[in-house]
């Protein structure tokens, strides 16, 4: 028996590759299938099951496009109702792979359609739970998801989730392993651990939510508080995770439509694209095209991507690296971008090379926004998360988190110069182009973000813990 997980950690995502016997069983692939197929092949084995444990809302998976190119099939848990033919188990129904077996465990409350698939070894013994959204390391999947296609609420949602923890996942013998389908930055949950695999009985020690002696009113209460609002992008892939989509070998060949800088401008005016710059920040501070948004590919670029850009739908113009582009058109692809109409063929040096207009950031090193804090009192605003600003920040910042930075373009001055950062720069820059592309220039991008501010000696609040923060 092999077990691998294949963890994307921009997506903070782990798929899993099981094989025994000569035959594999696939869970919760991501939308680029191929290096799966080329796996099985290297290993001389047959893909036989596709296992989905949910209908997943951050990413799109992988599994229409497997089956179709296997002819293995989806293997959904109760109450799936996909548009595309699958096997919809039962609860407890048991699928054999080589020598061991696999076990449908219902567990809904993230979703009512959400399953954990025990793995029991050539001995019958349980050997691992591969939990979706299920069961994180140090946390549950969010309850709020499901809310209008289950047509309960929230703390319902929680109940049902309480419940299947207690009776299905509990029950199992501690030194049985637990495979969950996110980790540490997904919008999935709320405190994930960094760790990626774990056992169960570790996990009843350390994971606030398996405590034995809590109440489902308890439980109802810690997993719905502090939720925050789940990124726009997240119903519609859904929606094509449940309904299917196009081969992402289509996607790539339309997005890797090469365009002359004429033709990129031609195309922006015509269609209304977005255009997505992907560079590093530095070179989008130095010089890019005006109107263009910023979303580094070196970075949580897609989670990024479906958090601001919101409708999967937006027609996309990159400006990349043209070693990159196919990188850049997967990765929007992997949660449901699937409309990149085209590159800038040399990149922006093309761009500049052509003669066209360009502009720039300004940006400066934190020693010398510290210079100017002890000569001025300028604006100051901070576009990390709630919980980064809330914990620690420099003294008289205001808080303008990013992903609802539409929400305060009112607040920004007008008349005078003022100052942004994030924790390292990477999402400062993503707030500057936006601002820009709102056609607020009177900005300076602190260079190094919070990180670099705190060296400097700037002042800033006490820290106080995010976990005494509720």
């Amino acid at each position: 028996m092999k077990i691998e997980q294949i963890y994307t950690g921009c997506l903070a995502q782990g798929a899993y590759y099981i094989e025994s016997n000569g035959e594999v069983a696939i869970i919760d692939p991501l939308r680029e299938v191929q290096p799966y197929i080329d796996r099985a092949k290297k290993d001389g084995a047959t893909i036989k099951y596709i296992f989905e444990t949910h209908f997943h809302a951050d990413f799109v998976s992988g599994h229409v496009t497997l089956s179709q190119k296997t002819g293995a099939p989806i293997v959904y848990g109760p109450n799936a109702n996909p548009d595309f033919e699958a096997i919809i188990a039962q609860d407890n129904q048991e699928f054999s792979l080589g020598e061991i077996t696999f076990v449908v465990l219902h567990t809904p409350g993230h979703t009512m359609e959400s399953t954990t698939f025990l793995l029991r070894d050539k001995n019958g013994k349980d050997h691992a739970i591969f939990t979706g959204d299920t069961l994180f390391l140090g946390d549950v999947g969010r309850p709020d998801l499901a809310q209008k296609a289950a047509n309960m609420t929230q703390e319902e949602l929680a109940g049902t989730l309480y419940e299947s923890l207690r009776n299905k996942i509990m029950p199992l013998a501690d030194d049985v392993i637990v495979y969950p389908a996110h980790g540490a930055g997904s919008a999935c949950g709320k405190n994930m651990m960094k760790e990626t695999v774990d056992s169960l009985g570790n996990q009843k020690a350390v994971n606030y939510a398996l405590r034995s002696d809590m109440t489902k009113e308890e439980f109802i209460k810690e997993v719905t508080d502090g939720l925050l609002p789940p990124p726009a992008y997240f119903p519609l892939n859904v929606k094509m995770n449940k309904e299917g989509y196009k081969n992402i070998e289509e996607v790539i060949a339309q997005g890797e439509t090469s365009l002359t800088p004429d033709e990129f401008e031609a195309a922006a005016n015509e269609t209304g694209a977005l255009m997505l710059d992907v560079r590093h920040q530095s070179e989008f501070a130095v010089g890019h095209i005006p109107g263009s948004i910023f979303i580094g590919l070196d970075g949580s670029f897609a989670p990024w991507v479906g958090d601001l850009v919101k409708d999967v739908h937006q027609p996309i113009l990159l400006i990349a690296d043209e070693e990159r582009i196919e990188e850049a058109i997967t990765r929007l692809s992997r949660v449901g971008f699937d409309n990149t109409i085209g590159y800038l063929k040399g990149s922006f040096a093309a761009w500049k090379k052509a003669s066209k207009e360009y502009d720039t950031v300004s940006s400066i090193p934190a020693s010398q926004f510290k210079a100017k804090l002890e000569n001025d009192k300028p604006k100051i605003f901070d576009v990390r998360k709630p919980g980064e600003y809330q914990s620690e920040h420099v003294i008289d910042a205001q808080h303008t988190p990013l992903s609802e930075l539409n929400n305060y373009l009112s607040v920004f001055p007008d008349d005078k110069t003022f100052y942004i950062h994030c924790a390292g720069g990477y999402r400062s820059m993503i707030a500057a182009s936006i601002l820009k592309s709102r056609g607020i220039h009177n900005l300076i991008d602190i260079q190094g973000g919070y990180k670099a501010i705190k060296e400097a000696g700037v002042s800033t609040t006490n820290y106080v813990c995010p976990s005494t923060l509720k």
